[in-house]
């Protein structure tokens, strides 16, 4: 029995080393990329698939946070085996290029997406969206009590009547803007005033069910995450409306999700083949027709007709590259939310 287990388990091994070695293999073949993905993995297994069948370039996937691989990335450096990172929010693709990692878009790609989803450089451009909105419980909160600003959420009568997710990349995005927009003394001064006033959750998913069973009046989220599940049963979201604060307040930022290629990468043409499709018409009608949610951005590209337009969100005009994590970090562990 020994010997047999000793066998089995020495099999199991050489499968899981032969399939690392298979992946390693197809990252640098010709045709195949290896993606870093933050997004979700759902949309991009979409993506990758349909890019795969229209092209015949073979998409591997490795996934992770947006400051989980972020991190990979700028530590791995020259010598990375990644050609492609996507991520949900644009901190940590900024973070990427800012230490010098990214390679320029193809000029045509970069045509493909307005300049108000995608960074003035051209090292990487915004392949989605998500709307920052104020989560609420209809039976808690009546819609003419709403606060105007998310700056509202500091003073002291929102004193445990609010929650989010401050340790997700999701919240962190949301701070980044307020920093860009607000300043870094005002950025503090809230985060300070939300050490005090909010209910912290782990996942904007478990805030939101907060909300819903009416443990919390409302919550900082982003949006899609109503819209998913009232398209499957509603149970966690039945109990709670939408606000959108527009009028280009800091609570109504807009997160691009970026998508870049790597310096390093052995596969350029590939890679870059890869960030054209999911910024062209095959990648973008996977958002208006898929399940994530999300917006689409590039021209003309119609997002999912459940979706407010993004037109009339009226968010906050936030250049993408000047999103900074760790400034942000800094700042929301002095406030000691981290």
């Amino acid at each position: 029995m020994k010997k047999m287990t000793y066998t089995l388990l020495r099999n199991a091994a050489l499968a899981v080393s032969l399939c690392a070695a298979a992946a390693g293999a197809m990252s640098q073949s010709g045709d195949g990329i290896l993606v870093y993905n933050a997004q979700h993995v759902s949309l991009t297994q979409a993506w990758a698939s349909s890019f795969t069948a229209e092209t015949g370039i073979k998409v591997t996937l490795r996934n992770g946070s947006d400051t989980e691989l972020g991190n990979q990335l700028v530590q791995e450096g020259a010598a990375s085996p990644a050609d492609v990172f996507l991520t949900e929010n644009s901190p940590a693709i900024a973070m990427v290029d800012a230490n010098g990692l990214l390679a320029p878009l193809q000029t045509d790609t970069i045509a493909q997406v307005p300049a108000n989803y995608r960074p003035a450089h051209g090292r990487w451009s915004g392949i989605a969206a998500r709307s920052t909105v104020f989560i609420y419980n209809r039976n808690k909160l009546s819609v003419d009590k709403l606060p105007k600003t998310l700056m509202d959420l500091a003073k002291p009568e929102w004193k445990g009547r609010w929650a989010a997710s401050p340790a997700g990349a999701d919240f962190q995005a949301i701070v980044s803007a307020l920093l860009e927009i607000k300043g870094e003394a005002a950025t503090l001064a809230w985060l300070n005033s939300m050490k005090e006033n909010a209910i912290t959750y782990k996942g904007n998913g478990v805030a939101m069910k907060a909300v819903n069973a009416g443990q919390t009046e409302g919550a900082v989220i982003y949006h899609y995450y109503r819209f998913a599940d009232q398209a499957k049963t509603g149970e966690n979201s039945n109990n709670t409306g939408v606000h959108y604060f527009k009028n280009e307040d800091p609570g109504a930022f807009v997160s691009i999700s970026g998508g870049g290629v790597l310096t390093s990468s052995k596969h350029q043409a590939q890679a870059q083949a890869f960030i054209k499709w999911i910024t062209g018409k095959g990648g973008q009608d996977i958002l208006r027709t898929g399940d994530s949610f999300e917006y689409a951005v590039g021209n003309g590209a119609a997002s999912n007709r459940n979706l407010v337009p993004l037109a009339e969100l009226n968010a906050p005009k936030v250049e993408p590259s000047k999103l900074n994590s760790k400034k942000v970090s800094d700042l929301m562990t002095q406030a000691g939310l981290l």
